[in-house]
């Protein structure tokens, strides 16, 4: 389909067409238009957000930075106190963290 054929279908110029095309190269289009080419097309817009990973995996990778973060600071601090937890309790304590002291609703707070 040419551009004036579609320009005619969606009621625009051709100009206006170009620059739709334009916003769309550049990330910048604007959902109503896609709904109206789509019309225009007789075709649906679909849009989406993909997780990159699983949701459990996102979920428990948060869940182990925030208790890492936690733990270690609490290390540091027994450690000061000569009182130093061995690094193979570490992910020990972690785990134990997240089952214990985390809510799930909690891990997108900061």
């Amino acid at each position: 389909m040419t551009r004036i054929q579609l320009g005619k279908r969606m009621s625009i110029t051709p100009q206006s067409l170009a620059d739709i095309e334009r916003s769309e190269t550049e990330g910048k289009i604007r959902l109503e238009t896609l709904e109206r080419a789509a019309d225009a097309l007789d075709c649906e817009v679909v849009y989406f957000l993909l997780p990159r990973d699983r949701l459990e995996q996102r979920v428990m990778n948060r869940a182990r930075e925030i208790a890492a973060k936690q733990i270690r600071a609490i290390s540091h601090t027994m450690a000061m106190e000569d009182q130093a937890v061995p690094d193979k309790e570490l992910n020990e304590r972690i785990d134990r963290f997240i089952r214990e002291s985390l809510d799930e609703r909690d891990l997108w707070e900061s």
